[in-house]
């Protein structure tokens, strides 16, 4: 390295994707959103892995950002990415929805590339910078970090839920996950339980005091925990479905759908977590009971790829396609089929049109840290019309308290609520939506980022 930042961003990602030889663009996805306007204002960098298994690339500036690739071996990504960050933690941390991997040496890779990480951090530091870490991926960062360059002011991020304690110590490694999120001066939590669970977790495994949020370490050091609920770009949204393409592209939508009278919509990553399988049993009883009539309503089910060389996922994506089969097969008539389901990944601009084509959104994960569609769709409403049926397990449901809210594990609760939210009155979904777009424009994206930096930087 012949410069050093004052800022830094270590994710496990770079924030752009490959489209050709040396050519890059800026990747879609909440985390990019919410950073990379903050990156380019302090004109600092971005660690991260680059998505091409062995190969090394020099760092280089892409967008306004100084990107600083990390190299990553083809068996390290599945032992490391694949293995114990999504087949251990990303489990165990979403309620052990499905059963989590202990496995020594995922384990090891892991840390081997937290290590990896935490040097390149090290060296692309100014004296004195500030390091902001993010997600599940490097928990081991923190403290790797601190050893390495005790200057520095580091901050820790987990953008998925933070377990009990009755789960989390599962765990063979917990005490060098706790150890490592330690190292950071503040550690950021989606939701105030998260941070709760973290803080008596450090003093029932490590004995560690603390008063409120603030836990006192060995070297003397005070480290915070709390709550920061990461949000959306609301201007950018807000701004976009006003545009004429966007809004003749929704009409598209409708038309292509058959003009029914309810359009129900649900984006997710392809993921066990989503509840996907739910809401599509919900709706295909809805359809076999006759309480919603064939043309009456559409769902569109946007499923993007996700991890599909992980075991899990594959049976999971095989589960939700026969189910879809299914339900077109018995209640789809000639030309026209109740459920669109679409294995792909979407544009923002498409996305913009799909929510202000439905009037039904649905979020309903079994447990999320957060959920940015939900915000999304809100932010992308400015009509006030649609309605939002959101699961309770979901982060965003701390905030939007007028959504349709939902046990998702209760299919009959989940009907009910489909059918209330396709039934309700303009009167009613225009108050409801008025109350959360008020609340997802004032804490946008921005709002988080400052509120985060801020504290670490106090």
């Amino acid at each position: 390295m012949t410069s050093t930042s004052s800022f830094l961003i270590v994710a496990n990602r770079l924030p752009v994707d490959r489209v050709g030889d040396d050519m890059w663009r800026r990747s879609p996805g909440g985390l990019v959103t919410a950073i990379a306007p903050v990156l380019q204002r302090r004109e600092g960098a971005w660690i991260g892995w680059h998505g091409a298994p062995d190969e090394r690339l020099d760092p280089f500036d892409h967008d306004g950002m100084h990107l600083i690739p990390v190299p990553l071996s083809r068996q390290e990504v599945e032992l490391y990415y694949e293995g114990f960050s999504n087949a251990t933690l990303w489990p165990l941390y979403h309620d052990v929805v499905a059963t989590p991997v202990y496995s020594r040496v995922l384990w090891d890779a892991y840390r081997t590339v937290n290590e990896r990480f935490a040097q390149a951090a090290a060296e692309a530091a100014a004296p004195g910078a500030v390091v902001w870490v993010q997600d599940y991926q490097l928990q081991l960062v923190p403290a790797m970090l601190r050893r390495l360059r005790p200057d520095l002011r580091i901050g820790f991020f987990l953008h998925i839920p933070f377990p009990p304690g009755e789960l989390f110590q599962q765990l063979p490694w917990r005490r060098e996950i706790l150890e490592g999120l330690l190292g950071a001066d503040l550690v950021g939590f989606q939701r105030p339980g998260g941070a709760s669970n973290f803080v008596r977790l450090c003093r029932r495994m490590l004995g560690m005091s603390h008063q409120k949020h603030e836990i006192y370490t060995e070297d003397g050091r005070t480290v915070r925990a709390g709550a920061f609920p990461i949000s959306v770009d609301f201007g950018e949204l807000d701004s976009l479905v006003r545009e004429p393409h966007i809004i003749a592209r929704a009409k598209e939508i409708r038309a292509e759908l058959g003009e029914p009278e309810q359009v129900l919509l649900g984006v997710d990553r392809l993921d066990y977590t989503k509840g996907i399988g739910q809401r599509l049993k919900a709706f295909g009883e809805l359809l076999a009971e006759g309480a919603v009539k064939p043309g009456e309503a559409a769902f569109v089910q946007i499923a993007t790829p996700s991890r599909e060389r992980v075991e899990e996922y594959i049976r999971l994506r095989d589960s939700i396609e026969l189910q879809v089969g299914r339900i077109n097969g018995e209640q789809g008539e000639l030309g026209q089929q109740p459920v669109q389901y679409l294995h792909q990944s979407y544009g923002r601009d498409e996305l913009a049109a799909l929510y202000l084509a439905a009037d039904v959104m649905v979020v309903t994960p079994l447990r999320d840290g957060m959920n940015l569609v939900a915000k999304e769709y809100i932010a992308c409403r400015n009509d006030l019309r649609g309605a939002l049926v959101l699961s309770e397990f979901a982060g965003a449901a701390d905030e939007l308290r007028q959504a349709f809210m939902v046990n998702p594990y209760d299919v009959d609760g989940l009907k009910r609520t489909m059918l209330a939210a396709m039934r309700a009155t303009p009167h009613d979904l225009s108050r409801r939506m008025r109350s959360l777009r008020r609340r997802v424009a004032t804490y946008d994206v921005d709002h988080w980022a400052k509120e985060f930096l801020t504290a670490l930087e106090a």
